[in-house]
């Protein structure tokens, strides 16, 4: 094999913006059935407001029903609140907080500007700290916005800096919420901020229509990049985003395309095959 990358899978994310309700037992087979596969880390439920995000309003009850396994798991939190509820289950490994360099998008997203949202991720990092939890922020409108916010990649960089400098933080992922990221644009974040940025895991989070999936992943992996993550079939994106969506990065495109290049993934074929029919059941 001639490298190895990382997978997260991202349930979650495909899960939340569909607005017909998933029966609590469907999420617990069918999160099994990928705890099963091999993925590094599974986006499994976050810790929201229910008003905000229906769907996940039973993400502690899906939980109690999750199969022990290898596979690190992964929970969203908005705010100090909802950290200190994921906190409390030892089963979660990682607390993710989606901080936008977009203060429009920020706000939009978790009802707080990017000032007051360094004051929550200092209250999530202090929670995180003292509960053994691992922080992952995700850098939302990474790739640039529609809303005409200042973006550029050395905003990226200089923010990536701040963030790990200020806190304990072990993944940031670079979030391309809106799916505007091409190749070169990729390859330049990726390259400038994996070259400034050595001691910590960099993660792709790309939303994208499912025929671009190859040449995007082959320009983050060029640059370096050996953290992704996606969502079986593409599904999901960000609601809060706008109301026409790109869809994640589809899992089985990435997958196809470490298989040509002969790159490790972890992840179990035989496996992967069974919950990619077993998604079926749940998206519609």
């Amino acid at each position: 094999m001639n490298d190895r990358v990382f997978i997260t899978e991202c349930p979650r994310d495909a899960m939340q913006g569909i607005k017909e309700w998933i029966e609590t037992n469907d999420k617990i087979t069918y999160l099994n059935s990928l705890l099963e596969c091999g993925f590094d880390t599974l986006d499994f439920g976050s810790f929201v407001s229910p008003k905000a995000i229906p769907q996940m309003q039973d993400t502690a009850r899906v939980l109690e029903g999750l199969n022990e396994s290898d596979t690190k798991l992964l929970a969203i939190i908005p705010n100090e609140r909802g950290a200190e509820d994921a906190a409390k289950f030892e089963r979660i490994d990682f607390l993710g907080y989606p901080f936008s360099i977009s203060e429009t998008f920020q706000v939009r997203n978790t009802n707080a500007t990017i000032q007051e949202s360094l004051k929550r991720v200092e209250a999530i990092a202090n929670i995180c700290h003292k509960e053994n939890k691992e922080l992952v922020l995700y850098l939302s409108m990474g790739f640039g916005n529609p809303y005409g916010d200042a973006w550029s990649p050395d905003l990226i960089v200089t923010w990536a800096e701040r963030l790990t400098q200020l806190f304990e933080v072990s993944r940031l992922s670079l979030s391309d919420t809106i799916g505007v990221a091409t190749p070169a644009l990729i390859q330049q974040v990726f390259s400038t901020i994996l070259s400034e940025s050595k001691s910590i895991q960099i993660s792709a989070h790309l939303h994208t229509l499912p025929e671009n999936a190859a040449i995007l992943t082959e320009a983050a992996y060029t640059a370096g990049c050996r953290y992704f993550e996606g969502a079986i079939k593409g599904f999901g994106g960000c609601p809060m985003a706008k109301d026409e969506l790109t869809g994640n990065m589809p899992t089985e495109r990435m997958l196809d395309w470490f298989k040509v290049k002969n790159i490790e993934t972890g992840v179990d074929p035989k496996k992967f095959t069974e919950s990619f029919v077993t998604s079926s059941k749940i998206f519609h």
